[in-house]
């Protein structure tokens, strides 16, 4: 990762395209004096802020990257607006140098938005109507032919129909594309990318189906069907094309070969604004710098994955950024078969789901359990504790005023954030809940509490139901198995007693696993190897377990294999090349095949789904294990 981002400063990139401005204008409601003139009463900006979008945002974005030599090549108008967008290119060290003044008549592309109790206004849009001289067009024309000899990609970037893009001058790229075969060409085309000839295509799956002639594509277009489409067009073109597919990630063709990258599963809220430029100028660099489209792909998903984190803002992303979220994203595998369980296949005469071919020969030595859901259901019911204490923390002293529009907005989002972070450590997802309370604005910032703050709420609430249910066994009014997973202890004694070894990892704090664990009646077979959270965010227990297993055993990782009914576990065993048994577990009935459960774990990258552990000897058969 340090090496390919090392080499992308080097890379000359041109942008050409519809460079336009967004302003944001926030109205004061509290202010509406009446005009004297008129008589109507006047809308009070409060502030303003101006960015830059369409061919200006990728600009941005390749300056973000930190790509050193970036040239800007277009038309403004003659006018202030104009003006600004020079002045935020300066900003970026980008050369505007063949960004033209348009003649008379052409207004510079801006989006105004005003924005009034945080709700966006109806929007004003300026420059709807230029239509380009013969004039600008040649000038336009000669500016970019002496840019290309500079430069090592040029980035075709067209948003609006009446914009630069006009049949003469898409006569002229083609014509310098085959004059300049050693740059690279990479065309972001919303209306003519078909147009365009012998270049680098970056499309979504509706754009392709488009330049094929294929019609009657819905909504979502399947993974095969898109695959075949960016081949297809490869094919007719000899270049490189990328199809992006929203959360499940980007397609690469290269001719005869097509790569499919998985998403990244992004926590929280999301605004896909951007997202697209943010590729682009990721594909053009890693090209540029010449590495291949499977590398530049991969590059640019995780760079559009950190774009879509930044709410309310066509943001960047950083080197440093990408490096954070690593080479091994949280990937979302087989997001199709996850949403329609009519393509599973299940192991003979039994419930268990094959998600993935297992690798053959597994010789497990040792097994990592999660705990509340995967074996034990004292803490059934968690969701319906946190969820409303989120609720509430988020909305404070307007929980019981607020509109019902934004309580739903709130219940969504955090309906949407405990489903994405099941399985990680408690204080993690209370830090998640500190960010969520600031951002809906609704409790002043003297009162937000901080994730230790916010836990201890939590953890009482979820305490109190906690002990009344292990009161009842000790009491005798409960038995164990009452509170386990159909056949969970005797799935660890199977093991235990074929010589793997038991590991039992939770993100619920650690005091309280092994009380829960011995109160189960089966903390014995772990032999001590019991973890859980230790008050530190930096310190994640289950990928604590993973790594320190792999490393003091020097395991490959068919050796492996870890049960969890979260993400997380699942995530980063498969990242570590280990078996994947997703407990998809109903915990009030404590068998039988929980629907959304399966959903989640198989986009985490499960190889197995088990409802529970009903049919141990299948299970044992499939994970080689003699029974």
């Amino acid at each position: 990762m340090d090496g390919l981002l090392a080499s992308l400063p080097a890379v000359r990139v041109a942008v050409i395209g519809d460079f336009c401005l967004d302003a944001y204008w926030t109205i004061d409601p509290d202010r509406k004096p009446q005009s004297v003139e008129t008589g109507l009463a006047v809308k009070c900006v409060r502030a303003q802020a101006y960015s830059l979008g369409g061919a200006g945002n990728v600009v941005a974005n390749l300056a973000g990257l930190g790509v050193g030599r970036v040239r800007a090549v277009g038309l403004t108008g003659d006018d202030l607006f104009g003006d600004q967008i020079r002045e935020l290119l300066a900003r970026l060290g980008a050369d505007d140098s063949a960004l033209l003044r348009a003649g008379e008549g052409w207004q510079t592309s801006v989006y105004l938005k005003p924005y009034e109790n945080g709700v966006e206004d109806h929007r004003l849009d300026l420059g709807s109507f230029n239509a380009i001289t013969e004039t600008d067009e040649r000038r336009l024309i000669e500016a970019l032919a002496r840019t290309v000899a500079q430069v090592d990609v040029v980035i075709v970037n067209q948003q609006l129909i009446q914009g630069f893009c006009t049949p003469s001058i898409v006569r002229e790229i083609n014509r310098l594309i085959s004059e300049y075969p050693k740059v690279t060409f990479i065309v972001d085309s919303r209306d003519y990318a078909g147009d365009f000839e012998r270049a680098v295509l970056k499309l979504n799956a509706r754009e392709a189906a488009k330049l094929l002639g294929v019609e009657a594509v819905g909504d979502h277009v399947p993974s095969d069907q898109a695959c075949d489409f960016a081949l297809r067009l490869s094919t007719r073109t000899g270049k490189p094309v990328f199809i992006t597919c929203g959360e499940d990630g980007i397609i690469a063709a290269s001719r005869r070969d097509v790569k499919q990258i998985p998403g990244i599963l992004v926590y929280g809220e999301t605004d896909p604004v951007g997202a697209g430029d943010t590729t682009v100028a990721m594909l053009a660099t890693a090209l540029g710098a010449g590495h291949s489209s499977l590398t530049a792909a991969v590059l640019a998903n995780i760079a559009a994955s950190i774009t879509v984190r930044k709410i309310g803002t066509t943001g960047t992303a950083s080197p440093d950024e990408i490096r954070a979220v690593g080479s091994r994203p949280d990937y979302v595998f087989l997001p199709e078969l996850a949403d329609d369980a009519r393509h599973a296949r299940y192991a003979e005469g039994s419930d268990i789901e094959l998600v993935r071919d297992l690798p053959t020969g597994l010789n497990i030595r040792h097994a990592i359990y999660d705990h509340d859901g995967t074996l034990s259901v004292l803490r059934e019911g968690w969701e319906l504790v946190m969820q409303p204490m989120m609720v509430r923390a988020i909305l404070g002293q307007q929980y019981d005023t607020v509109d019902t529009a934004k309580f739903h907005r709130v219940e969504n989002a955090v309906r949407d954030f405990i489903d994405k972070t099941t399985g990680v450590q408690t204080l993690v997802q209370m830090q998640g809940l500190v960010d969520m309370v600031r951002r809906f604005g609704c409790v002043p910032e003297d009162r937000i509490l901080d994730e230790h703050g916010y836990k201890r709420i939590y953890n009482d609430e979820l305490m109190k139901i906690v002990r009344q249910r292990i009161d009842r066994l000790g009491r005798g009014e409960l038995d164990a198995t009452d509170f386990q997973l159909k056949n969970a202890r005797q799935l660890l004694e199977a093991l235990h007693a074929r010589g793997i070894k038991l590991y039992l990892a939770s993100g619920t704090d650690e005091p309280d696993v092994i009380a829960e664990a011995q109160a189960m009646g089966y903390a014995d077979l772990f032999e001590g190897r019991i973890f859980g959270a230790v008050g530190d965010v930096k310190v994640e227990a289950k990928k604590m377990v993973l790594e320190r297993i792999i490393r003091e055993h020097h395991l490959g990782g068919s050796e492996l294999a870890t049960f969890g009914d979260g993400p997380i576990e699942i995530r980063e065993t498969r990242k570590r090349g280990g078996v994947c048994v997703g407990v998809a577990s109903d915990e009030i009935r404590r068998f039988g095949v929980n629907m959304t459960k399966r959903r989640r774990l198989i986009r985490a990258g499960a190889d197995l789904i088990v409802p529970d552990y009903s049919q141990l000897p299948s299970l044992l058969t499939l994970l080689n294990v003699p029974c």
